[in-house]
């Protein structure tokens, strides 16, 4: 007769079921990936930037002149003076030293021909009674009688705008040059005056227009303007 050995008892079977489970779940905890359990905070990591909260990113700053040029610091404002005594210097004008229109009184100068171009100076001068300045280029509009514009609005010629600080009495001055009409070929008008608004401002000055005809369509017709220098006019 075979003697057959009687199963172990149902509780000590439970018992080693356990043991073997929680021996296999301590494995798997100490050869874990290292992600963290759903609803915890994801780790940060040295050096990095903190992820956005709301799904937007801040502007840059604007530019400074020393990140522009490249120099580390700003650069010292240069300066000139023209022989009337105005000062020009490289800075930006203050918003609140600006010349207002108001303030100033429009003039346009006499022709200086040269290689068939007409160059007009353009001349606006202080004539309150406080310091002011102007930066960059006017404004400007040839009109006929009526009012109505002639021809396009002008063009900026390349140059670099600086700050004329004029004292009371003093002036500036931008050129106003487009090539000879009887050259290009161009169509002309003769405007009753020139429309002229200072930088930075909306009001206009009016100038009673003595310079001729001004080619106002067709081939190279196109009227530019200079940035502001002191002064009243090349010397």
């Amino acid at each position: 007769m075979v003697y057959t050995p009687r199963s172990a008892p149902r509780s000590a079977r439970h018992g080693a079921l356990l043991v073997g489970t929680v021996a296999v779940l301590g494995l798997l905890t100490a050869c874990g990936d290292g992600t963290s359990e759903q609803g915890e905070a994801p780790a940060t990591v040295s050096g990095t930037a903190a992820p956005a909260t709301d799904g937007t990113t801040s502007p840059a700053p604007p530019a400074t002149a020393s990140s522009a040029t490249g120099t580390g610091s700003p650069s010292a404002p240069r300066t000139t003076t023209s022989p009337g005594g105005a000062t020009a210097t490289t800075a930006p004008a203050a918003t609140s030293t600006r010349c207002h229109t108001s303030e100033l009184r429009a003039s346009v100068g006499r022709n200086d021909p040269g290689a068939g171009q007409e160059n007009f100076p353009v001349v606006l001068t202080n004539a309150s009674a406080r310091s002011c300045t102007l930066h960059g280029y006017p404004g400007a509009a040839f009109v006929g009688a009526s009012g109505d514009q002639l021809g396009p609005d002008p063009k900026r010629s390349p140059g670099t705008p600086v700050t004329v600080t004029l004292k009371p009495g003093q002036s500036a001055w931008a050129g106003l040059t487009f090539s000879n009409p009887g050259v290009s070929g161009a169509k002309t008008a003769t405007p009753a005056a020139l429309l002229v608004t200072p930088p930075d401002e909306r009001d206009q000055v009016k100038v009673v227009w003595k310079g001729g005809p001004v080619p106002v369509s067709g081939n190279s017709s196109t009227v530019r303007l200079t940035v502001f220098a002191p002064g009243a006019g090349p010397s």
